[in-house]
């Protein structure tokens, strides 16, 4: 399976049981929108973005994985090959979780692109709009067909490249000058989308 491979099985493992995170892929988008605008955070940092966001204290292996992974993304939004790869599950899986999944991932980066910086271009409002709009999909028994999957793959096609959009001629701050960890929130913020099922 191609989930060994881009490394969901692990993450799947690592973070799925983490309440305050909806899913890996939620994980995943969050570190990406993060990434976009700030220098990559090193393992003290992520400790204080989690904290932040009411996430209890990771294991030195989920903080290695986490911290690895940001490196990796990273460097895939700063060379604008248009390689930069979302954490997804495989299409072994059902089409309705591939679907959550990219709901969860959208809403992730929304969340971290706007506690990362708080900054939007001129021509990004649109492109955090399709990442709402896309995180607000609710996948129906109906859609589970051929046509369904080819929405899935133009949806998944579309959104995939929109954060090096917006990542490409950013300069990126240190994450201690960022929104993320000066203190503007009186209470934690919740990793919770109302528009969607939780």
């Amino acid at each position: 399976m191609q989930d060994d491979i881009t490394g969901w099985s692990e993450w799947e493992i690592n973070f799925s049981k983490i309440e305050e995170i909806t899913s890996p892929s939620e994980l995943h988008g969050l570190l990406t929108g993060i990434v976009c605008v700030t220098e990559t955070p090193n393992q003290e940092e992520w400790l204080k973005i989690l904290s932040t966001l009411n996430v209890p204290t990771l294991s030195p292996t989920q903080l290695a994985l986490l911290t690895e992974e940001a490196e990796d993304v990273a460097h895939a939004l700063l060379e604008d090959e248009l390689d930069y790869v979302p954490m997804l599950p495989d299409d072994e899986h059902v089409l309705g979780e591939r679907v959550q999944a990219l709901a969860d991932w959208c809403a992730g980066v929304v969340l971290g692109f706007g506690l990362g910086s708080g900054h939007i271009r001129s021509n990004e409002q649109e492109l955090i709009e399709h990442l709402q709009d896309v995180a607000a999909v609710e996948f129906e028994d109906s859609d589970d067909d051929e046509e369904g999957e080819e929405s899935y793959q133009e949806l998944y096609e579309f959104v995939r490249l929109i954060p090096v959009s917006l990542s490409v001629g950013r300069k990126k701050i240190p994450v201690s000058e960022s929104t993320l960890l000066k203190q503007v929130y009186v209470e934690p913020v919740e990793m919770f989308n109302p528009h969607r099922p939780s």
